[in-house]
C-alpha cells in the first residue's frame, strides 16, 4: 500500500485534483503490484486483451479523387485548396 504523501506526489506530477479519501487509488496501485509478481516472461506483449482478427483492411494504395471533382464540391476554394475561415483571436 502506498502513503498519502506518495500519493499526492503523483497526483502533483499529473496534475491531478484529488479528494482526501484516496483508498480506491490504493487499492488500484495495490492491483497493479500483484500483476507485476506475476512471472509474464512467456506471454507475447498485446495491444488488445482478447485477439482481434479481421479488423482492418490491408493497407494498398489506390488513386485518390481527382482534385478538380473535390474541390468542386467545398463550399470554398482559395487557389489549389479548400478556403477555410480564420480562427477567431
Amino acid at each position: 500500500m502506498i502513503d498519502r504523501d506518495e500519493v499526492l506526489h503523483v497526483a502533483r506530477l499529473a496534475r491531478l485534483a484529488l479528494e482526501e479519501d484516496q483508498r480506491e487509488l490504493s487499492a488500484v496501485l495495490d492491483h497493479i503490484a500483484k500483476i507485476g509478481e506475476l512471472d509474464l516472461a512467456d506471454v507475447p506483449p498485446t495491444s488488445h486483451v482478447v485477439e482481434l482478427t479481421g479488423r482492418l483492411r490491408p493497407d494498398e494504395p489506390w488513386p485518390s479523387f481527382p482534385r478538380e471533382v473535390v474541390l468542386a464540391q467545398a463550399p470554398a476554394v482559395s487557389e489549389d485548396g479548400f478556403l477555410v475561415p480564420s480562427p477567431q483571436a
